[in-house]
C-alpha cells in the first residue's frame, strides 16, 4: 500500500476515511500468525520485504505471495525451488522462476532503473551466486553490467574489461576458490567493492571459507565483506550504493 497515494484519494475523496482506516489497520504489518508481514518496510528503507523461500512450506508461501500480490506491491523471493515455483504459479500465473539464481518475482509495476552496478565473476561456477546479486539489483532499479570468468588465473581477462568496470557506482566480485578477486578489483578501482565468496572449490576450501577469509584480510581499501554464497545481500547493498551515486550531489545544510 502506498501511503502517499492513499492519502490523495481521501484529499480528493475518493475513498471515505473509514475506508482509509480499514487500509491503515495492518500499520506496521500483517499477522498471519505463522509470519508478519512488513508492508510499509519500503516506507522505511527504500525497499520491500523479501521472502527467504528456503524451508518454507508450500501453503505458507504461496499465502505469503497471494497477500503482498493483493497489495499491489511487486514481490521478491529467493532460494525458491521449482516445486515452489510451480506451487506460486498455478495461484498466480504472472510469477516469474529463474533456476539459476533461484529467483522468484513478481513485477506488477515496472521498476524504473538507473546508474551502473558491475558484477563480476572469477569463474563460471560462480555466476548462480553472482546473478542472485545481479537480479536482485535489477530487481530494485539497478542497472547492471554483467562481467563473468575473469579470475586471477587469467588477470589479462580481467584488465581488458576494466575501463566498463570503472564506469560503474558500484562493483561486487565473486569468487570462490581463494577469493583474491576482490582485492585485485579493489585495487584498480575508486568505487566501493563488495566482496562476495562463494562456497565454490576444492576440499580445502572448507565450503567458501577459504574465500571468505581471504576477503576479509583484504589489505585493499575500499572492500567490504558480505557472507558466503550472499548474493542477494550483496546485490541489495549495492543498490543502496548505487542509489547514492546516482542522485545529484547537493546538500542543505
Amino acid at each position: 500500500m502506498d501511503i502517499h497515494k492513499l492519502l490523495e484519494q481521501v484529499k480528493k475523496e475518493e475513498i471515505s476515511v473509514a475506508e482509509a482506516e480499514e487500509l491503515l489497520k495492518t500499520l506496521p504489518y500483517e499477522d498471519l500468525g505463522y509470519a508478519k508481514l512488513d508492508h510499509h518496510r519500503s516506507l522505511r528503507s527504500g525497499f520491500g520485504e523479501v521472502v527467504f523461500c528456503q524451508g518454507k512450506s508450500m501453503e505458507h508461501l504461496v499465502s505469503i505471495y497471494q497477500r503482498f500480490y493483493e497489495r499491489d506491491k511487486n514481490v521478491l523471493g529467493t532460494r525458491a525451488t521449482q516445486e515452489q515455483y510451480e506451487s506460486v504459479k498455478a495461484v498466480l500465473p504472472m510469477v516469474e522462476y529463474d533456476p539459476l539464481s533461484r529467483i522468484l518475482a513478481i513485477r506488477k509495476q515496472q521498476q524504473e532503473r538507473s546508474g551502473l552496478i558491475a558484477v563480476c565473476t572469477g569463474g563460471t561456477s560462480d555466476i548462480p551466486v553472482a546473478e542472485e546479486a545481479a537480479q536482485t539489483a535489477e530487481f530494485f532499479g539497478s542497472n547492471v553490467l554483467r562481467v563473468y570468468d575473469v579470475g586471477v588465473a587469467g588477470i589479462h581477462r580481467l584488465l581488458s574489461k576494466i575501463e566498463d568496470i570503472r564506469q560503474a557506482n558500484c562493483i561486487i566480485a565473486v569468487a570462490g576458490m581463494e577469493g583474491a578477486l576482490g582485492s585485485v578489483v579493489a585495487g584498480l578501482v575508486d568505487k566501493p567493492v563488495i566482496a562476495l565468496p562463494t562456497s565454490v572449490g576444492y576440499g580445502a576450501n572448507f565450503g567458501g571459507l577459504s574465500a571468505l577469509l581471504t576477503m576479509l584480510n583484504s589489505c585493499a581499501e575500499g572492500l567490504a565483506v558480505v557472507n558466503i554464497d550472499n548474493g542477494f545481500g550483496a546485490g541489495y547493498i549495492a543498490t543502496q550504493i548505487n542509489r547514492m551515486g546516482a542522485k545529484s550531489n547537493h546538500y542543505d545544510f
